[in-house]
């Protein structure tokens, strides 16, 4: 039943644009389609991938890049307001950043840059929760939807918020890692194309990891005793406020 899944937006000039919509969940239910969508920095679009996105009626965009990232290379999507919900280098690095972390000491491995990342995913769960919190708040409110959340690439603080969104919705694990997967099969790596990498460390940092995602759900329960009292205490989705996100994006 889920092997058609993720519903992916096809688009020109990039890619790894999607539809969070049609997990199952574990009451029996689906994620609604056309209401919440995951992307990359949508950049460069052609008229046709404008035309695309312009027919997902998005009302709002949070954007997880940090402020210079964002400010750098604008994405301004036609109707849609725009919300920043910036997740520096200081909490969670962007692809550039984990690179010029790693490559300050003259030398990075794979197993070096795989470091990074897991105390990158370890902090978006500890670090970056206020940001992830206000995406909540505003998938709470019907006016907001349809919402798009996006980072650079759509990997990694993307992947995260996607997760744990679904892990809120009911959505059981392996499907929640099936989407955070989808990455390494949907995304053309545009916004990475230029790295001076060898070809095993540009490996790692350009793909999706599950031990990563794990890290930093691993993370969250160490802190916090559970997901649940992770989503209540850091998120603000207590049961009521959980309820009623499920109602709002849930279909039977």
């Amino acid at each position: 039943m889920t092997a058609a899944l993720p519903h992916a937006v096809p688009l020109e000039n990039s890619s790894n644009l999607r539809d969070l919509g049609g997990w199952p969940t574990q009451d029996g239910r689906r994620v609604r389609t056309g209401i919440i969508y995951r992307a990359p920095a949508l950049l460069g679009l052609s008229n046709a991938d404008k035309t695309a996105i312009a027919a997902l009626n998005i009302k709002i965009t949070c954007d997880f890049r940090g402020v210079q990232e964002s400010s750098n290379s604008p994405v301004l999507l036609p109707g849609a307001r725009l919300e920043k919900l910036p997740i520096e280098p200081t909490v969670g690095a962007s692809l550039r950043d984990i690179v010029l972390t790693g490559m300050a000491t003259g030398h990075v491995s794979p197993d070096e840059m795989f470091d990074l990342l897991r105390e990158a995913y370890q902090a978006y769960a500890l670090a970056a929760y206020p940001r992830y919190r206000t995406m909540f708040e505003l998938l709470l409110d019907e006016s907001n939807l349809a919402l798009l959340f996006h980072c650079a690439a759509g990997k990694d603080r993307t992947g995260f918020g996607a997760a744990i969104l679904l892990t809120a919705l009911g959505v059981e694990w392996p499907h929640v890692m099936q989407d955070y997967l989808a990455t390494n099969t949907l995304w053309r790596r545009e916004t990475a194309k230029s790295l001076d990498l060898p070809e095993a460390v540009k490996n790692m940092l350009l793909s999706a990891h599950p031990d990563l995602l794990t890290a930093a759900f691993d993370a969250l329960r160490g802190a916090y005793g559970s997901v649940e009292s992770y989503l209540e205490r850091a998120l603000g989705l207590n049961a009521t406020a959980r309820a009623a996100l499920q109602d709002r994006l849930l279909t039977a």
